[in-house]
Order: C-alpha cells, then structure tokens, then sequence
C-alpha cells in the first residue's frame, strides 16, 4: 500500500522511458587549457575546455566550459553549446560566398570551393565546419592561432553568410548569376530550326 501511495506521488518512477526528444548531435572538444587563479594560499587550478556541437545540417553552436575536472568542465561547454546553437546558410555541401570575420586577434577567411574539394582548413575552423555539416571549402586561419579566438571568429563568418536569393534580392541581380559557377542552372538556347 505504501507502494501505491509513493508511485501516486512521485512522477518520476523508475519504470520511466529515457529521452527520445534529444537530438542527435556531434560534439567535439577543441580546446582543453588548465588555467590558474592566484588565492591566498598558492594556486588554484581549473580547466578550461572548448566544445563545438553540431548537427551536420546548418546548425552550430561553441561552448567554454570550466571547472575543477576536465569531465566537469566538457558537460558544461557541451550545455552551453547547445543553448547557443545557431543556424546558417549553406549552399549544398559548401557556401554561397566568401566571407572575412575577426573575434579578437584572429582573422578566418572562408571561401566556397568546388564538389570533391573537402574541407581544406586545420584545427579549431576544421572542427566547427565538420560540426556545421559543410563539406566543400578553402580557409585560411590569419592572425592569432588561439583555438578559442578561431572558432569564435569561424562560427561569427558563418553567422554573416546569406543565401543566393537574399544577395541575387539585394544586389539587383538573377540567383542564378550570384550563385557558384558549378551550381549555375545552363541556360538552354532555343536554336532556330534550319530549313531544308
């Protein structure tokens, strides 16, 4: 009877089914530094860790987690990604257009490249594109090769990207004209039939 009486009460059985509205996402832990903070007593430690989280399909998101423990401190990067997580525009396997972003000292630059290219980029941009779910670009990392700093400026360069039609809308020109070459729809020309 007490049984009964606590199974009524508590919602939360142990007959419970696990999340199943949890998606599915890639992680990946960038950056792990021990940082420092001066107490009275000496030192005291903690871990600084770098996450990027992702789903492959546009959407990204890069977390700073910190604690004693290094476990401690990806659970915590890992949560903060996933509230974080932002859309962006993709064209196919690759970006519509070249884009130049800053955060702090480091400068990334993102170019669109060709099927088949892959991902031409090192460390930190390599991992917050793969998270991102683009398969096809040129990069290149400029300025200070601080691993936070680079997929802070990665993901603000993604933030900036637009779509062929909002750019082909703004500039006053066919999307067909503003997309990548390899992407371009061949306009079929009507021939004149030839008499005989």
């Amino acid at each position: 009877m007490a049984k009964q009486q606590r199974e009524q009460r508590d919602p939360r059985s142990d007959n419970r089914e696990p999340r199943e509205d949890r998606e599915e996402l890639a992680e990946r832990v960038i950056d792990i530094k021990r940082v420092a903070k001066v107490i009275k007593g000496g030192r005291r430690f903690a871990f600084r860790t770098v996450v990027v989280v992702g789903d492959g399909q546009g959407r990204i998101g890069v977390g700073i987690g910190k604690a004693r423990g290094v476990p401690d401190s990806i659970r915590k990067g890992t949560e903060r990604a996933r509230r974080q997580m932002t859309k962006v525009n993709l064209s196919g396997t690759t970006i519509s257009h070249s884009v130049v972003a800053r955060y702090g000292g480091a400068q990334v630059l993102l170019k669109p490249a060709a099927p088949g290219t892959g991902v031409i980029a090192g460390g930190g941009v390599r991992a917050v594109l793969e998270a991102a779910g683009i398969r096809d670009i040129l990069t290149k990392s400029q300025g200070s090769n601080n691993l936070l700093n680079v997929a802070m400026a990665t993901v603000a360069a993604l933030e900036q990207l637009r779509s062929a039609e909002e750019i082909s809308s703004m500039r006053g020109k066919s999307v067909n004209h503003v997309r990548p070459f390899w992407e371009r729809k061949r306009v079929e020309k009507t021939e004149a039939p030839v008499n005989e």
